[in-house]
């Protein structure tokens, strides 16, 4: 099995690097916030974070390619670098500190490294195949973190998605219904619910919508913390346009009840 230590560690280097421009425009006054076509907001901070993260790569891995939230991919080849500059836009520009950078690799179509910095929360979760899941400030100062052994529903705590969000694949109902049998329920939101699942905080993290950008850097993480990532077809990895994590044993189960083939199929990575 191929190694990637060298990639983690150029991973915190990237995260290091871009945290002063992410940080720096968290509740700036002047903070510039416009519209994609899509209807989500960006901030200059994601486009400048995102910019910066691509430089970096492209001189220290001019023959990998890049894909981002907010610029073309660039290159081809069998490894991509997947970049979310802030995943949390939407909490980044009120001002809540739920955000992150997602910086996510590739190989020939298989998450195998992801690293989320969450520098407003003081906090960074990383894995790569076959190197357990961590987290902490860095490479130095880390924990190893694994998923619950929770087994009952009725036992167990869910992060779930925006519920306007289920509502539009056609599974609102069946979410609230699971809500109701789940012995706690809380929105954590984005990157956060799923490291939350890594950590054993939460036992599952279903979403309806999300990119593969979203997704990447966080696959590794939850496998390697022993639990599993799928879409909501149950498809492994990042490609079915949305996601459910879990610790693994009540993956079927809640698949069964709130499962869907709605997604989109294979997702273009850029």
């Amino acid at each position: 099995m191929p190694t990637y230590d060298d990639d983690l560690r150029l991973a915190h280097v990237l995260a290091d690097a871009v945290e002063p421009t992410t940080m720096g425009r968290f509740k700036a006054n002047d903070l510039v916030v416009e519209t994609k076509p899509d209807l989500s907001p960006v901030s200059d901070a994601d486009l400048a974070a995102e910019e910066l993260i691509r430089t970096q790569l492209k001189r220290t891995r001019p023959r990998d390619a890049v894909s981002g939230e907010e610029f073309e991919t660039t290159g081809h080849g069998p490894r991509r670098w997947v970049i979310d500059p802030i995943d949390g836009t939407k909490n980044f520009v009120r001002g809540v500190p739920v955000w992150a950078t997602l910086i996510g690799l590739v190989v020939d179509e298989k998450p195998v490294l992801g690293l989320v910095a969450a520098p407003a929360l003081n906090r960074r979760w990383w894995a790569a195949i076959g190197s357990g899941a961590w987290t902490g400030r860095s490479l130095s100062s880390a924990k190893r973190v694994g998923v619950s052994k929770v087994s009952r529903i009725r036992d167990a705590s869910m992060s779930y998605g925006d519920i306007e969000d289920w509502r539009k694949i056609g599974k609102r109902r069946e979410l609230l219904e699971l809500m109701d049998d789940c012995w706690r329920t809380r929105a954590y939101g984005d990157f956060w619910s799923h490291m939350l699942v890594a950590e054993g905080a939460v036992d599952i993290a279903p979403e309806p919508e999300l990119a593969v950008y979203d997704m990447a850097a966080l696959v590794p993480i939850v496998q390697e913390a022993g639990g599993r990532f799928t879409g909501l077809d149950g498809r492994d990895g990042c490609w079915s346009g949305n996601a459910l994590s879990s610790n693994g044993l009540l993956h079927d189960e809640v698949l069964s009840r709130i499962g869907s083939t709605a997604g989109s199929g294979t997702l273009p990575l850029g």
